[in-house]
């Protein structure tokens, strides 16, 4: 005899950098069939009212480090585990990439210990989006032959040793969550002496229509921009390849100025599971 009793699920997926556009197939035929949304802050509000069920229950579950407003990654947890326990399908939606600096395995390892089935569905990552709409192609022949994801949001991530062999690599680097700590990151690099022919560029709020890129070579950098509080999200890149945004970015910095991704501190932004059930601190 056949039931029809649905089996839980939750798909974590990537959104993309920002631009609604981005998201990929899979992902949207994911989110059309969720009964239950836990939503990140990165992510474009178009994309949930364009995509979303109107039975669906979007809960937002925001971070924001940088005013102490951000969900904690239990609570998330928690979320996913007792929505699954009532049989309901589950996306947790990200911004970027699912697996480029989030939260992912905490969350692959509480499905994991509760015997949730799930799925990991990838994203454009923010860098890959970035770089694309401000013309600097990352590993551009010539230029780099290779690229790295770091982030720089407290000092004690980098080793004095590693700053050293970011100094001297030919890599390109892409800095995530490091807006601010510019200030210290470009005294550290020119300190070690990196090489003049790279410059840094900061990209705020990329592929969105407020995105705006500025570019600096390592000596000019604080007298330009030192003062400067970058909109979030920003990504910083450094090596060689900034120098191709000039020649070839295809995409003139926004005249309108704000945020598209509203603060978690909005009232519309708090997680909505207080009604719900309750959930350990």
């Amino acid at each position: 005899m056949k039931t029809n009793i649905k089996s839980p699920k939750v798909y974590l997926i990537g959104a993309g950098p920002g631009n609604p556009e981005l998201i990929t197939v899979k992902a949207v035929k994911a989110i059309a069939e969720a009964d239950v949304i836990l939503c990140d802050r990165l992510v474009s509000p178009e994309i949930l009212e364009t995509y979303v069920n109107e039975s669906t229950e979007v809960i937002y579950v925001g971070k924001e480090c940088s005013r102490n407003a951000s969900t904690p990654q239990s609570h998330i947890n928690t979320l996913m585990v007792e929505y699954a326990r009532q049989n309901k399908t589950i996306v947790r939606l990200k911004g970027g990439d699912v697996s480029i600096f989030s939260n992912i395995l905490d969350e692959l390892q509480a499905l994991k210990q509760h015997h949730i089935p799930y799925e990991i569905i990838p994203g454009i990552t923010a860098a890959l989006g970035a770089a694309a709409f401000a013309g600097m192609p990352l590993t551009a022949r010539g230029y780099s032959t290779s690229v790295r994801f770091l982030t720089y949001y407290k000092s004690e991530i980098v080793s004095e040793e590693y700053w050293k062999e970011l100094a001297l690599t030919k890599d390109t680097l892409v800095f995530y969550m490091s807006k601010g700590n510019l200030t210290p990151l470009v005294e550290k690099l020119k300190a070690l002496q990196i090489s003049g022919d790279k410059k840094i560029a900061v990209i705020e709020q990329a592929t969105t229509p407020f995105q705006k890129v500025y570019t600096s070579s390592f000596d000019d950098f604080n007298e330009k921009f030192g003062d400067k509080n970058f909109a979030s999200p920003s990504l910083v890149v450094v090596g060689k390849i900034v120098n191709l945004h000039e020649e070839f970015s295809w995409l003139e910095n926004a005249e309108q100025e704000g945020l598209y991704f509203k603060s978690v501190e909005n009232g519309s932004l708090i997680p909505t599971t207080q009604n719900f059930f309750e959930y350990a601190v």
